[in-house]
C-alpha cells in the first residue's frame, strides 16, 4: 500500500512532468497502435488472398469417370489439400459464358466444347507456401491423364514475399517505437528520482532497504506505461471509428482482435516497468553502491 501511495503522490507532486511523460508515451504508442491496425488489415487482406490459392489440373479428354472419381479421392486425402473441386467440360463452358461476357457470342457459336475438365485443389492453412504448392502441383501433374497443372508460381512467390516484407517492417517499426517508449518512461522515472534525491538519501541513512525505496518508482513506471497505453488505445479506436465513418463506402476496416488489445496495453505497462527498473537500478543503486 505504501508503494501505491508514494507512486500516486509523485503524480501530485510533479503533475506537469508526469503528464508530459504519459502524453509522450501515449503519442509514441498511438503511432504504434495505428501502424498495428494497418498491419493487421494488410495481413488479413494477404491471408484472404492466400486462402484463394489453388492448384488447377487440366484433364485430357479421354479421362474416364472412374479415373476422375479415384483421383479425386486420392487428392482429397493429401495432407496439404483442404478441398478438391471437379469442374466438367460442360461446367467450364458455362462458367466461361457467364464470366467472359465479351466472348459470349463466340462461345454461343461453338459446336465443339474446346475447354477441358479440371481439378481445383484448395490448400489447408500452413500448406500455402510456395514449396507446398509446388509439391501438390507436382503430385497432380504426375497423373498420366493430367495434361497440365498450374498454380501461378510467380504470383505465389510475390504473395509470400509481400507477407515477409510486411512482417519484417512491422517488427522494425514496432521495435523502434517500443524503444522510444522505454526511453521516455525511463527519463521520467529518473527525473522523479533526482527530484527526490535528498529524501532518498535520508531514507538510506536511517536504514531503509534498497527495495523499499525502489518499489514506488517501479510502480510509477508501470502506471505511466499503463496510462499511456490506455490513451493510445483510445486514440487508435477513435481513428478507427473516423476512418470507418469517412470511408464507409470503400469497404470495411477490421478492428484489432481482443487479444491484441489486451496484449498491447499489458506490453505498454511492462515497458514502463522495465524502463523504471533500469532507471531505478542506475540512480538508487548508485546511492547504495560500494
Amino acid at each position: 500500500m505504501r508503494a501505491i501511495r508514494e507512486a500516486l503522490a509523485s503524480y501530485r507532486r510533479h503533475p506537469l512532468l508526469c503528464g508530459l511523460s504519459i502524453g509522450s508515451v501515449g503519442l509514441s504508442l498511438v503511432i504504434l497502435g495505428l501502424f498495428g491496425l494497418v498491419a493487421f488489415n494488410i495481413g488479413a487482406a494477404i491471408g484472404d488472398v492466400e486462402r484463394r490459392v489453388e492448384v488447377v489440373g487440366y484433364l485430357l479428354d479421354d479421362a474416364s469417370p472412374e479415373q476422375v472419381r479415384v483421383t479425386r479421392n486420392e487428392l482429397a486425402a493429401l495432407p496439404a489439400v483442404e478441398d478438391v473441386r471437379y469442374v466438367s467440360k460442360d461446367s467450364a463452358l458455362a462458367i466461361a459464358r457467364r464470366d467472359l461476357v465479351e466472348f459470349s457470342g463466340l462461345y454461343e457459336d461453338l459446336r465443339v466444347n474446346p475447354l477441358p475438365a479440371s481439378f481445383h485443389l484448395r490448400l489447408r492453412e500452413g500448406f500455402r507456401t510456395p514449396e507446398a504448392v509446388s509439391e501438390v502441383a507436382r503430385v497432380l501433374a504426375a497423373y498420366p491423364f493430367i495434361e497440365e497443372a498450374r498454380f501461378g508460381d510467380e504470383w505465389v512467390e510475390r504473395l509470400f514475399s509481400l507477407r515477409r516484407l510486411a512482417v519484417g517492417t512491422a517488427a522494425v517499426v514496432g521495435g523502434g517505437f517500443a524503444i522510444v517508449a522505454v526511453l521516455l518512461v525511463g527519463m521520467a522515472v529518473r527525473t522523479a528520482i533526482l527530484a527526490r534525491g535528498e529524501e532518498i538519501e535520508i531514507m538510506r541513512i536511517v536504514g531503509a532497504r534498497e527495495g523499499y525505496i525502489q518499489r514506488p518508482f517501479l510502480l510509477e513506471g508501470a502506471i505511466t506505461g499503463l496510462v499511456g497505453g490506455l490513451i493510445a488505445l483510445g486514440a487508435t479506436r477513435l481513428a478507427y471509428v473516423l476512418v470507418q465513418t469517412r470511408f464507409d463506402g470503400l469497404g470495411s476496416v477490421a478492428w484489432l482482435p481482443e487479444r491484441w488489445v489486451i496484449a498491447g496495453v499489458a506490453a505498454a505497462s511492462l515497458l514502463g516497468l522495465l524502463a523504471a527498473v533500469h532507471a531505478v537500478h542506475r540512480e538508487v543503486g548508485r546511492a547504495y553502491g560500494p
